[in-house]
């Protein structure tokens, strides 16, 4: 296994139920170690940078809404298989399918307000974090 980093959202409908301490939890208890870490409100503009590969689908326009919102939690994973590992623990996207134990099936509520966001890959990954990190704010 090698390492990696990923980026990790914590969202809206988490930060407003305050369950980011839990969520933070879960991510370290399956041996992902926090790097860079910082609560922000992301305004439309940056919403949409974010999610620009979906804009011509149905639900961009709600996404944008929600994950604008209310303040959320952006950060970067690292260790072994980060990607995997946190795709793992977050569970599927609907809550309603994802497995006993994982973040969204505890603490997701639907499809969008599903507590978190990871990358799926490591292309993913590094277009994220740039967008989200200075690198001098990656201190881990």
């Amino acid at each position: 296994m090698a390492s990696e980093r990923t980026l990790s959202i914590i969202k809206p409908d988490a930060t407003e139920r305050n369950i980011t301490g839990r969520i933070v939890a879960k991510l370290e208890g399956a041996g992902l170690r926090v790097i860079a870490q910082k609560r922000t409100w992301w305004k439309k503009k940056d919403a949409r940078k974010f999610y620009d590969m979906h804009k011509d689908q149905s639900f961009y326009r709600d996404l944008i809404t929600f994950m604008t919102s209310g303040p959320l939690v952006l950060q970067v994973l690292e260790g072994d298989s980060a990607i995997a590992k946190n795709r793992e623990v977050m569970g599927a996207t609907n809550p309603v399918d994802a497995e006993p134990g994982t973040i969204r099936k505890e603490f997701g509520i639907n499809m969008q307000r599903n507590s978190v966001h990871g990358s799926d890959s490591i292309e993913t990954a590094k277009r994220e974090i740039a967008q989200c990190f200075k690198k001098a704010e990656i201190v881990g």
